[in-house]
């Protein structure tokens, strides 16, 4: 069995899930978010951060991380935030000695509901199905999970076409 941590980032808000994976079934673990307030000067709220994610980290262990990639919107000071945000949560995993992968916004979404275009309402009801007994309240939380969840499907890919190393005669 291995534990996926999903994250989802942003600097006002950066949503988490840890699911178990064995085989094929997916386990939901835990979810959550990590809060920011504006008002408090970027660097600390960066630190703030890291300092949760590490504690999620060191509390859970998780064996694998999927961060969803930076998107680029109109407003360039948004996006760079959430880019600060997203290196924390690549830095804080990758610290850990956790690998780390990352997948667009349109992969999960195709690896949870079938589309790339699919509705954060929809992302969040198929999160709820592929994993019993996960409560989401937070569609960055649900994304979080979703994240894991692709990272499993693309995991098991990968791991299903892997050819073994060839032994020397």
């Amino acid at each position: 069995m291995v534990t996926l941590l999903g994250l989802d980032p942003g600097l006002s808000v950066t949503g988490w899930g840890l699911i178990a994976v064995d085989g094929n079934r997916l386990r939901h673990i835990a979810d959550g978010i990590i809060a920011t307030d504006a008002a408090t000067p970027v660097p600390e709220r960066l630190r703030i951060l890291h300092d949760a994610l590490a504690a999620l980290i060191a509390a859970h262990r998780p064996d694998e991380a999927a961060v969803e990639e930076t998107y680029v919107n109109r407003n360039g000071a948004a996006t760079l935030k959430l880019g600060y945000a997203r290196g924390i949560a690549l830095l804080a995993p990758a610290l850990a000695g956790i690998p780390v992968a990352e997948y667009g916004a349109k992969t999960v979404k195709r690896a949870v509901v079938g589309t790339g275009g699919a509705a954060k309402e929809q992302v969040q009801d198929m999160v709820r199905r592929l994993l019993p007994g996960a409560t989401v309240r937070r569609a960055d939380a649900a994304d979080a999970l979703a994240v894991a969840i692709c990272h499993a499907h693309h995991r098991a890919s990968r791991l299903a076409w892997a050819i073994p190393p060839r032994v020397p005669a």
